[in-house]
């Protein structure tokens, strides 16, 4: 059933309030077509002016002319795609300086990191900042409003109200992924959208970061890096397979980065411990990106593939992600690896001085053994707790060593 005109109440929402409260800017980041700009408009308040600067002519203009811009287009004043005219930054500070006021400018940008470097200089204490994914599996329920962070302590209060799945609706729905018009319009097919997807990133986003000239290579080490996910980042893998130097495929996978595609998480470190890994794991943002750049074409191929544990575990780092990235968090989150491999724990969270050692399972049935190599994470001052394994069970149970069996699809 297509329901193209739907909004799908966001978990950032509250966040943009409070940040547009409190400073004079808001700066919402994210990649392309992850709802950034549609959110914004469904808060906007009265009074509060629009412009894109996707409008290549108002770009330029914004460009040339900073200060008369901002004349032109008064504030209170919300201004999409900022980071085709960083020259209007400066000139937003002067604006914000001499109004003193809060809620002045809501700005949004594809290019996170390539931004950062300008509002550090330009808006260091006057700009509130939110990152933004495409829809977490509860916003794409329809129950995202008031979606909290994840809370190892309170798994039990944390799924309370949200119905868990079978493992073929699981898949269908980490074969889909987040972008919201894929949840607007559910006849809509993947495939179509991805496509489309890519090839406006390849001429937009990719060519304003670095002039890639062989955008066919690109294409190949997304493609790479997709089949990858879930894995330690190996940039002479990847380099072979685009047919690049690894010095090229290390630049684009921090283009992938920074433009929202992907992230690198970090492996836990602990100074006095030598033998740990340093490389970090690359994941998808997406996974329904992630699994159309892989080849699967439908929802039960990749379920029985060998890749459905990979995609499995980036699908639990993505909602974990935005459970706290969307509420304005950023969580502790790293993975566990001794250098030989013989022991590891897909992720660690660390708050309040403790250590939550998390496991994926694509079993419906885990049992405590799965974290038996939590056992080996050098703790120093942290309180190691019994930890959680999200599997593909339909409800929530306490394993033997006080461990929580937790069911993917209620995250």
């Amino acid at each position: 059933m297509t329901n193209a005109a739907a909004y799908f109440p966001r978990t950032a929402s509250d966040r943009v309030k409070y940040l547009s409260a409190h400073f004079p800017c808001v700066l919402l980041t994210g990649a392309r077509q992850v709802g950034k700009s549609t959110l914004l408009e469904e808060l906007l308040p009265t009074g509060m002016n629009y412009v894109t600067l996707d409008d290549y002519l108002l770009a330029e203009e914004a460009k040339r002319a900073p200060m008369g811009f901002l004349q032109e287009h008064s504030a209170p004043l919300f201004i999409d795609e900022v980071q085709y005219a960083p020259e209007l930054l400066r000139a937003i500070k002067m604006k914000v300086d001499a109004e003193k006021r809060n809620g002045l400018y809501w700005l949004t940008s594809s290019q996170q990191f390539h931004l950062m470097e300008g509002v550090s200089e330009s808006l260091a204490g006057r700009v509130g900042i939110l990152d933004l994914h495409s829809m977490s599996q509860r916003e794409s329920l329809g129950c995202g409003a008031t979606a909290p962070v994840f809370d190892p302590e309170h798994v039990k209060d944390y799924a309370e109200g949200v119905e868990s799945c079978d493992i073929h609706e699981l898949y269908r729905r980490i074969w889909r992924g987040g972008y919201p018009v894929l949840s607007k319009d559910t006849e809509l097919e993947p495939a179509t959208f991805f496509d489309a997807y890519v090839r406006t990133y390849l001429e937009r986003d990719v060519n304003q970061l670095a002039q890639v000239g062989n955008r066919a290579a690109f294409l190949k080490l997304m493609q790479s890096a997709a089949m990858r996910t879930g894995q330690q980042l190996v940039y002479s893998d990847l380099a072979r397979d685009a047919e690049v130097s690894p010095n090229t495929a290390k630049a684009w996978i921090s283009m992938l980065e920074t433009t929202g595609i992907i992230s690198l998480l970090q492996p836990y470190s602990a100074n006095s411990i030598k033998r740990l890994t340093k490389t970090p794991k690359l994941y998808f943002l997406d996974t329904g990106l992630c699994a159309w750049l892989a080849g699967w074409k439908s929802p039960e191929a990749l379920m029985n593939s060998p890749f459905a544990g990979a995609i499995l575990e980036t699908w639990v780092y993505e909602q974990l992600l935005r459970s706290f990235n969307h509420n304005g968090q950023r969580p502790q989150l790293t993975f566990f690896r001794d250098a030989r491999r013989t022991a590891e724990v897909d992720f660690l969270l660390v708050q309040d001085g403790k250590i939550y050692p998390m496991e994926v399972k694509r079993s419906s049935s885990p049992g405590a053994n799965d974290l038996r190599h939590a056992a080996k994470i050098p703790t120093g001052q942290l309180e190691l707790q019994p930890g959680i394994v999200f599997c593909t069970a339909e409800r929530i149970y306490t394993l033997e060593n006080k461990a929580c069996a937790f069911p993917i699809s209620l995250l």
